[in-house]
């Protein structure tokens, strides 16, 4: 038996946490607030002063990468490298490609006359990849294929750091340009226009507290893929899973940052012991095991009478990855409703998806998969209606109507201008 102090606190349905939260806290607001104004105010010297300041470049370095040192970076990293790339573009790009033929614009029939909508992709976007201590190609290419694949024109990158690559990867990205900074800075010059960047129409990626806060701020004039806190996996299971295997993925999510949510809610209490067991031998030999233990101590376990309670668990909590482990994974999955991404079955692991099976790992967090789902081409698409009306006569209940309304809402201008458009009205 497992005498060591519980890595995983044990938790009830009833005392489950609310994941809902602020999206950003007052203090990250506030400075971004200010950077955000400055590039507002002064444009690129802003953008290149707080560059500056907080490290991303050199005083008299260049801002901006051309397409021609992106395709430099492919020439600075070995082959399979490069291979691995293209391999993880491919699927990206198969994936969000299936999802552009899956809409279609449509045209129905109105009295006498026709009504439609068509879809357009915005004609730029600004893409984000973090750099904190890790370079993250995976989120140039999730970010920059989906939104080419939706037909974007211009596609900007900003990033923090310039390794290979992630220049190599925007270079497989055909992003159009790279800038060099990273931070709230980096999300007001994607957002205004600053340089060589265009005023991007939509900007999107993962980021820290102020990149996120910076998102906060501009949205509404741009719009945004959404505000993403730390990362989250709940896995479900029942006692058929196997605890090695549950224990490597709540590991796999830890050791994202300190402040990651890895939670097991299972109908078989003896599995937690199991995962307990499994987590404390396998810290021993992982590189990144002082931020998973950290992050573990945000987590929890929750026994539940039976998969049922377990998917009312799993939806109550709305959690960005899902994971469905033992042998009822299959039958358990259409019961639930609220997720980020789903993984079925013990070979579908958690990170075949944050590395490029091919659905985008940028995911809603804290509960808002309820309302929202993840990055898309649906981001770099606007709806856009139509109507025409073929024969005016024929259309008279409809143009009646609408002056009704009109009237029925104290405008009567609105009344005015829809009859003035049937034949027989009086001068």
């Amino acid at each position: 038996m497992n005498t060591a102090e519980p890595m995983l606190e044990r938790r009830t349905i009833e005392d489950l946490p609310r994941l809902r939260r602020a999206s950003v806290d007052d203090e990250a607001l506030e400075v971004a607030r200010d950077i955000v104004g400055d590039v507002r105010r002064e444009g690129l010297s802003a953008v290149r002063h707080h560059a500056e300041r907080l490290g991303d470049i050199e005083a008299g370095d260049e801002l901006f990468v051309d397409r021609d040192y992106l395709e430099r970076g492919l020439e600075e990293i070995d082959d399979d490298t490069a291979a691995l790339l293209e391999r993880v573009h491919d699927r990206i790009h198969r994936f969000a490609d299936a999802q552009r033929d899956s809409l279609t614009e449509l045209e129905i029939d109105l009295p006498s006359g026709r009504a439609g909508h068509t879809i357009a992709p915005v004609p730029a976007a600004g893409c984000y990849a973090p750099g904190g201590r890790y370079p993250l190609p995976s989120s140039v290419l999730m970010t920059a294929v989906t939104a080419r694949v939706a037909g974007v024109d211009d596609v900007w990158l900003a990033a923090p750091a310039a390794p290979p690559v992630v220049r190599a990867a925007a270079a497989v990205a055909k992003v159009d340009g790279f800038l060099r900074c990273g931070g709230a800075q980096a999300i007001a010059a994607l957002a205004e226009g600053s340089g060589e960047i265009p005023a991007c129409d939509v900007v999107v990626g993962p980021g820290n507290r102020w990149v996120t806060a910076a998102k906060k701020i501009v949205s509404g004039g741009v719009q945004i893929d959404m505000l993403a806190g730390p990362s989250e996996l709940v896995v479900l299971a029942d006692g058929s899973a196997d605890p090695d295997v549950v224990a490597t993925d709540l590991l796999a999510q830890a050791e994202h940052d300190i402040e990651a949510l890895p939670v097991l809610v299972t109908s078989d209490g003896s599995l937690v012991d199991r995962v307990e067991e499994a987590l404390d031998e396998q810290l021993d030999t992982l590189p990144t095991a002082e931020t998973a233990r950290a992050a573990l101590q945000n987590g929890f376990a929750v026994v539940v009478d039976g998969l049922e309670e377990g998917v009312e668990v799993c939806d109550r909590l709305a959690p960005e990855h899902l994971e469905l482990l033992g042998e009822r994974a299959e039958s358990v999955a259409d019961a639930l409703r609220h997720y980020g991404s789903l993984f079925i079955g013990e070979q579908a692991a958690e990170v075949l998806g944050d590395y490029g099976a091919g659905p985008n790992h940028t995911l809603p967090t804290g509960g808002t998969a309820r309302s929202t789902g993840g990055l898309s081409v649906l981001h770099f698409l606007r709806i856009r209606t139509w109507m025409t009306i073929d024969d005016a006569g024929e259309a008279e209940t409809l143009v009646r109507d609408a002056a009704d309304f009109a009237r029925l809402e104290s405008l009567e201008g609105h009344a005015r201008s829809a009859e003035a458009r049937l034949d027989d009205e009086p001068e």
